[in-house]
């Protein structure tokens, strides 16, 4: 059984004001393309279809024809919402389109029923989850003294997996966008950390599945024991996810972010974008690899003074000009009307930056220190330092975590 797992399109997405929608067109063919030459046996988008719960039509208008194109050629594709989706929209019709081979997941309702596939080796058991918070889970929860017990996200995805009626002699797969605890994000996924960590999910509660399609992280990496496993999109033809060290220490599942079709903030410019190719074998036995995506405009990074970045020696012959560039200039002297000037070179200019000792002197605020691995908490206390001169006292930090935590948990059952 060989399946396509993908993730995070984000369709709609604009990106430092410039719209992606161009480049979405381009790498969705290119995945048509892909698809036709491998020929598997379904398709796995893994939420965050959209990038706005409202979408805008043009955005709606390349994921119908999408869909239409993979109903053609035969293959059963499956498809959950993500944090930036709305459920209800996107699960719109789909009991419709069921007979076309294309799967929604519903509206969480704790009655996840999975799509059956067949093959030489027997039946895989396709499960669909779509993103939940701990308030979702517990409004369908039966018994009032369970229910409260799901506070955190890795309490909520085990009692959804706990409703789902799971044959452990298939193989089973599950496909979530959640964030699994250790997994390498990048700028572009936006997502607020909450107190304590409570938005982690533990890898552990997956172990009743062959493999885990995930989504919601922008970075391809391996989740697999609960080790984190970040690479650039390429893994070798043969790679099974299950290396010698995760066999001898766990028997969880092959658990997989596949990653983003497209580069979405410079914090990924040096990844390789891909589609992961998930093979399921008999049960117990599952393979991936990745298949390079190519994009119509990559994401780079330019570094040095005005003159040298705009000689013609430095960007001829190279694809800078039609890429998405952010440069940061190094000239002790502001350079008049730079990004306009820049512009005529290097037309898809999204961010421009200097980089001299006038900035690395300033006393202005530039932003906390690898902010995506600090809490609200750690970041405030952090911004009252730099502008009080002082910290935060023990009874301030006390009052700051009570109302953190207020709002997470008013957050957490909309």
């Amino acid at each position: 059984m060989k399946l396509f797992h993908l993730s995070d399109l984000h369709l709609g997405k604009r990106v430092n004001e410039f719209s992606m929608l161009e480049d979405q067109k381009y790498i969705l063919r290119q995945i048509l393309q892909r698809i036709d030459e491998e020929r598997p046996d379904g398709v796995i988008l893994a939420g965050d279809i959209y990038d706005k719960p409202v979408p805008p039509a043009e955005a709606v208008e390349i994921f119908d024809e999408f869909l239409f194109e993979l109903s053609q050629r035969g293959l059963q594709t499956f498809i959950i919402s993500g944090n930036h989706d709305s459920a209800e929209r996107l699960a719109f019709g789909g009991r419709l389109m069921e007979g076309s081979g294309i799967h929604f997941a519903p509206v969480y309702d704790a009655k996840i029923t999975p799509v059956h596939l067949e093959d030489e080796f027997g039946t895989v058991d396709v499960f669909l989850q779509p993103f939940v918070k701990p308030a979702h889970v517990r409004r369908f929860c039966e018994v009032e003294a369970a229910a409260s017990e799901i506070k955190t996200y890795t309490d909520a995805i085990r009692a959804a997996i706990a409703c789902m009626d799971i044959d452990p002699d298939h193989r089973n797969v599950l496909v979530t966008h959640q964030f699994v605890t250790g997994a390498m994000r990048s700028d572009s996924e936006e997502i607020s950390l909450s107190v304590g960590g409570t938005d982690n999910v533990d890898a552990a509660v997956f172990s009743d599945f062959d493999y885990v399609a995930l989504g919601h992280i922008h970075r391809p990496q391996n989740m697999s024991g609960g080790v984190r496993k970040p690479d650039t999109g390429d893994v070798p033809a043969d790679a099974t996810g299950r290396s010698d060290s995760d066999t001898s220490t766990t028997t969880l599942p092959l658990i997989r972010y596949c990653g983003t079709p497209l580069k979405y903030s410079f914090s990924e410019a040096n990844h390789e974008k891909s589609i992961t190719v998930v093979e399921l074998g008999e049960k117990g036995s599952v393979d991936i690899r990745t298949i390079p995506l190519k994009p119509l405009r990559d994401m780079v990074e330019l570094r040095g003074t005005y003159d040298q970045l705009t000689a013609k020696s430095f960007y001829e012959n190279t694809s800078y000009p039609g890429d998405y560039v952010h440069i940061t200039l190094i000239d002790e002297d502001d350079i008049p009307e730079a990004m306009g000037r820049l512009r005529v070179i290097y037309p898809y200019l999204m961010k421009l930056d200097y980089d001299n000792r006038r900035t690395r002197t300033s006393n202005e605020i530039q932003g906390a220190s690898a902010m995506e691995e600090k809490t609200p908490g750690q970041l405030f206390a952090e911004f009252y330092e730099m502008q009080n001169n002082a910290p935060l006292s023990d009874e301030q930090k006390e009052f700051l975590d009570s109302m953190i935590q207020s709002i997470w948990e008013k957050e957490g059952a909309r």
